[in-house]
């Protein structure tokens, strides 16, 4: 299966390790932030909801994710540039979808913090 972010990748060799590692571990193991919000698309794209809620920040993170409108189909993503300082990171990125015969595009720079060793989205402007 190739991976949602990266095409090219093998889901296993990409987001899918991150997503495996967190249901066995419950540790997110993503190394940057960038590396999050790609496997964070893959998540949205596959519907793992349980990861979209642990990687989110406690302080920003909603009570639940409702399931995706039915027939949403999530054609790519983009990363158009990433910052990391420290412990804190912004990715700009555009996610392509399809819902009802209409294209959309997500455009938003997400801000993200490391805390315990783990990144965690805290939130974002869209564009």
């Amino acid at each position: 299966m190739q991976c949602p972010c990266t095409p090219a990748r093998a889901y296993q060799d990409c987001c899918g390790a991150h997503h495996t590692s967190f249901a066995q571990t419950g540790r997110l193991t993503a190394p940057t932030a960038e590396a999050l919000m790609r496997s964070r698309y893959s998540a949205f794209v596959l519907d793992l909801r349980d990861y979209l809620l642990a990687s989110w920040h406690p302080s920003t993170r909603p009570g639940q994710l409702e399931a995706p409108e039915a027939g949403l189909k999530w054609l790519g993503l983009e990363v158009k540039a990433q910052q990391e300082k420290d412990d804190t990171a912004t990715v700009a990125f555009v996610a392509r979808s399809k819902l009802g015969g209409r294209a959309h595009r997500l455009v938003e720079t997400s801000r993200f913090v490391r805390e315990d060793g783990q990144w965690f989205y805290v939130d974002g402007d869209l564009a």
